[in-house]
């Protein structure tokens, strides 16, 4: 859809306009070539090992290096960092293109040894990508439309989540791993282009951050997080909640043991939450939420565990589809919450450090949470595991409103003012 026929105040915005563009390239692009990858990978070694490794490889560099990449952003230029960042992925795509050609004289070993390290390297490039844009967007985008401007953020994730997957896994199919690999470098290098695109005054933006050594600067990001209690409970509550709830990772099980529906029906289970959160979050850009609500955001948590307690007891697939589409539905709100809440409550001088930290839950909450609904489902079973998860995320909900009561008065008014 051309962004013109887009009615978005945000988008209107030329600087956020090239943002939005180069996010849903880049996006896109590390999408599919995660798909493209891991059956690489897969088909050179066979070993499902090595497919949770991948995860692994990418998520460890994304988590040391994340409060490295806050204090670079908040002392720098955000633009600049980005556009550095998005300069190594493309060499990084076109690495991983050179490792999947049959004429380069590599053994199987060695090709694994390439790809491993190209994700690695994926990871380290990521972890600086984060808070470059978050600091560029409150510096771009006006306070009043910085709830819309999460929502569309949000949206070009999950538009990426459904559409990158599906032309990778269709390219590798159709053409094999050659024609496969060079897609992710020609979107990349799209998101490159129209970076170089941002005004003069978006490049030239620097924070206001008062220079200091590392790990005084760290120490200062850290108390500030822990001293805003509402700031702290919303990233922590959205960790937890996927920690504990998230169901991704044992969806081959339950599509095979509980639905019969075999890797057809996974490859549909696995869309269902991006499609519900990337209809929301659509949804939301276009109609901003006018009150950004902590009890919105308790309500919708505890919205997304009751869904996986319903997934739980599916034993029709349009059931288990449904209670995973909606359960999108309530994470895509809570995601553009918590996108605005962070943004709206984080002073210029800190946006890197804590946007850093924000990935640092991420990133824990969707690596870790994997493990943890393997290992849940290995020791009590697939079902009880899924009802396990969708108790604890529902009792953390609890939890949190009672130990923190400020989140749920929290009300901030939005309007279409700086």
């Amino acid at each position: 859809m051309p962004l013109s026929v887009i009615k978005s105040d945000a988008l209107k915005i030329p600087d956020f306009a090239v943002l939005f563009l180069a996010r849903i390239c880049t996006s896109m692009s590390l999408q599919s070539q995660a798909v493209i990858v891991g059956w690489h990978i897969y088909e050179l070694s066979h070993d499902p090992l090595l497919l949770g490794l991948i995860g692994l490889a990418e998520a460890t560099p994304a988590i040391v290096c994340a409060f490295f990449a806050g204090y670079v952003v908040d002392h720098w230029r955000p633009s600049a960092l980005y556009r550095w960042a998005l300069f190594f992925l493309v060499l990084n795509s076109l690495v991983i293109l050179t490792a999947s050609l049959p004429f380069v004289p590599l053994l199987a070993n060695q090709r694994l040894v390439l790809l491993f390290m190209a994700v690695f390297v994926s990871g380290l490039a990521r972890s600086f990508t984060s808070p470059s844009v978050f600091a560029m967007i409150a510096e771009i985008v006006p306070r009043g439309l910085l709830a819309e401007a999460s929502a569309w953020n949000s949206w070009t994730f999950q538009i990426a989540a459904v559409i990158g997957p599906a032309i990778g896994g269709l390219l590798y199919g159709n053409y094999g791993a050659t024609v496969a690999f060079s897609f992710p470098p020609l979107l990349m290098m799209t998101a490159l282009v129209s970076s170089q695109f941002f005004s003069r005054t978006t490049k030239e933006m620097r924070s206001q951050a008062v220079r200091e050594p590392f790990l005084m600067s760290i120490r200062a990001g850290i108390r500030f997080a822990l001293a805003q209690k509402v700031l702290l409970s919303t990233m922590s509550l959205d960790m937890f909640s996927v920690l504990f709830g998230g169901a991704v990772a044992i969806l081959p099980m339950f599509s095979d043991q509980v639905l019969h529906a075999g890797s057809q029906g996974l490859g549909f289970l696995r869309a269902a939450p991006s499609i519900g959160s990337g209809a929301v979050a659509f949804y939301l850009a276009l109609r901003p939420l006018s009150v950004i609500s902590g009890r919105m955001f308790l309500v919708v948590v505890a919205g997304f565990g009751i869904c996986i307690l319903g997934f739980a007891f599916s034993t029709q697939f349009f059931v288990a589809f449904l209670f995973l589409l909606t359960s999108g539905v309530f994470d895509g709100v809570s995601m553009v919450i918590r996108g605005t809440i962070l943004q709206l409550l984080t002073p210029q001088e800190m946006r890197g450090r804590l946007s850093s930290l924000s990935l640092i839950f991420i990133t824990s909450s969707n690596e870790i949470g994997a493990f943890e609904s393997g290992l849940a489902a290995r020791f009590l079973g697939l079902i009880p595991s899924l009802l396990f998860g969708g108790t604890m995320t529902l009792l953390v909900v609890g939890f949190t409103a009672w130990r923190v009561p400020e989140l749920a008065r929290t009300r901030i008014e939005q309007n279409n003012t700086s």
